[in-house]
C-alpha cells in the first residue's frame, strides 16, 4: 500500500503521498502560509481558506497532493 499522510481541517482533508512528490516547489511557492517544509507538520490548513488550499493542491504536477471534502 502506498504511504500517505492526511492533514484535516473542518471542511477538507489534504492527502500527501510522499512517494509521488517531485519536490517541484509549486505548493510552497504558491501558498507558503500553508506549505512550509521547515515545520514538522509541513502542511498547515489554518494558513489559508479551504478554497485557496484546494486551488493550490490542484496545481500539484505529480498528484502527490490531493484533497477530499470531509462531510460528503
Amino acid at each position: 500500500m502506498e504511504k500517505e499522510v492526511k492533514y484535516p481541517n473542518d471542511e477538507i482533508t489534504v492527502v500527501w503521498r510522499p512517494p509521488l512528490c517531485q519536490h517541484s516547489g509549486i505548493c510552497i511557492n504558491g501558498l507558503p502560509e500553508v506549505f512550509d517544509v521547515q515545520r514538522k507538520k509541513w502542511i498547515n490548513l489554518n494558513g489559508a481558506s479551504s478554497e485557496e488550499i484546494i486551488d493550490q493542491v490542484k496545481k500539484c504536477p505529480s498528484g502527490a497532493l490531493s484533497f477530499l471534502y470531509n462531510n460528503v
